[in-house]
């Protein structure tokens, strides 16, 4: 699509917004830059943008008139798709792009793209790190923190982008064709937004729909969704699994070794013993991204040796510090009950685990069932604490301390710790209404700990 003095609707001003806008200006596109958040004034979002850069800028409702006008919608992964003027938009025929959308129509070389409920941050960077073990021209973008669009006019024939995907992100691509995607798992996620389980697989099952026989989708075996939707993929299916041995795959034996399998050829990668990442989610995270980089072309002796090097990202059972004798660790992107059973399960010391958030309409139970005696205080605070502690209740776990602030969280927890115990904050929830985001909310936990 020529962009060149085209109408475009960017809605949204947060980053994706922000660096679409970039590249539609670079590209000569006439743009409406769109906040419903009337809480804003134009001058706050006028400070994030390039000076002299003359667009029209609209806080609150969209005017209808100017709906005729636009020939192109960019929309930020943050906005609903359902919203009355963007169905209205649809129907009339104007096309409904994504920001990742808009940076694949200019990207050269290749693409692995990552998605699933959890582990896509930890995989993405794996992949990234692997990638860049072999490759001179290398991105990492998307979910992970980075805008495609930031990024997308660097890229060159040679170039491997990876690419963290959000079911947001996916709702509102259209052809977007990665030569290799994976689905890491699927788990109740964001059903405030996708209203179903079934629209959020759909929404996940997107990052393989334009792929062709010649692609690649490494999905996990050991997640039944996944193995029900590769049934009707067109890519070349990759397995991984952490309990099954594969004929053709990637999978855990019970020694410990991951053993990689394809075209009946079999080739020990290396031992979980030889990796600085704890807990089998993190074993499924490695062996997803050795399937991904394996498929983009990198020989498996720069793929060991990227792996082995590999330490945790920041926000995903990070250690902290050590206090008193009590080892502190910021699990902030355990955004959703399957994730914070990750982060709880990786914990061989009695826990003091801080939790609650934003309500994402989750059920905790299965959380609380994961505490299998570790947990010594549950320490509750954000919109979520009277129904997690209601659902504890329910099942059995009467140690609850509701709290006001994550500051108090912190103070309380170190009060009730002692020596050989952890303190986690692996929430269950999001962040919002409390934190901008997981990662604020992460970087303030690791402040208050500073502070004791």
């Amino acid at each position: 699509m020529d962009l060149n003095s085209k109408k475009v609707l960017v809605i949204g001003s947060g980053i994706s917004g922000i660096a679409a806008v970039k590249l539609l200006s670079n590209e000569g596109a006439d743009i409406i830059l769109q906040d419903a958040n009337d809480s804003l004034s134009k001058q706050d979002i006028k400070d994030k943008l390039p000076k002299n850069l003359m667009i029209q800028i609209v806080v609150g409702e969209l005017p209808r008139e100017l709906l005729k006008e636009i020939g192109l919608v960019v929309l930020s992964p943050g906005v609903p798709t359902d919203l009355p003027y963007i169905i209205e938009m649809k129907n009339t025929g104007i096309p409904i792009w994504g920001e990742i959308e808009l940076a694949y129509q200019y990207s050269k070389g290749k693409m692995a793209a990552i998605t699933g409920t959890n582990g896509k941050t930890t995989t993405t960077a794996l992949v990234g790190e692997i990638m860049k073990n072999y490759y001179v021209s290398v991105y990492v973008v998307g979910n992970i923190g980075i805008p495609y669009t930031d990024m997308v006019l660097n890229t060159k024939g040679s170039t491997i982008t990876v690419a963290e995907m959000s079911s947001f992100q996916l709702e509102t691509v259209h052809e977007f064709r990665p030569e290799v995607s994976a689905i890491l798992n699927i788990t109740p996620d964001h059903l405030n937004r996708h209203h179903t389980m079934e629209k959020y697989i759909e929404a996940k099952k997107r990052i393989a729909m334009n792929q062709g026989i010649h692609d690649t989708c490494v999905l996990n075996y050991e997640d039944p969704i996944l193995r029900k939707m590769a049934e009707d993929l067109r890519p070349k299916v990759f397995f991984f699994s952490s309990k099954h041995e594969l004929e053709e795959g990637i999978f855990l034996d019970k020694e410990g070794n991951f053993i990689y399998r394809e075209n009946k050829k079999e080739e020990m990668v290396c031992n979980i013993k030889d990796l600085k990442l704890l807990g089998m989610h993190n074993y499924e995270n490695v062996m997803a991204a050795i399937a991904i980089s394996a498929h983009i072309g990198v020989p498996m002796e720069a793929i060991r040796e990227a792996v082995m090097k590999f330490t945790s990202v920041e926000h995903r059972i990070e250690y902290v510090d050590e206090i008193d004798g009590v080892i502190y660790y910021n699990d902030s992107k355990g955004t959703n009950p399957d994730a914070a059973i990750k982060g709880i399960q990786a914990m061989i010391a009695p826990t003091i685990l801080i939790g609650g958030g934003y309500d994402k309409g989750s059920d905790y139970k299965e959380w609380i069932d994961s505490f299998d005696g570790k947990v010594k205080y549950l320490v509750l605070l954000g919109a979520t604490r009277e129904k997690i502690a209601k659902q504890a209740k329910e099942c059995g776990f009467e140690n609850i301390i509701l709290v006001d602030t994550l500051e108090e969280a912190v103070k309380i927890a170190h009060d009730k710790a002692t020596p050989g115990d952890a303190v986690l904050l692996s929430p269950a929830c999001a962040s919002w209404g409390m934190f901008k985001n997981y990662e604020e909310r992460g970087r303030q936990f690791k402040k208050y700990v500073k502070q004791l």
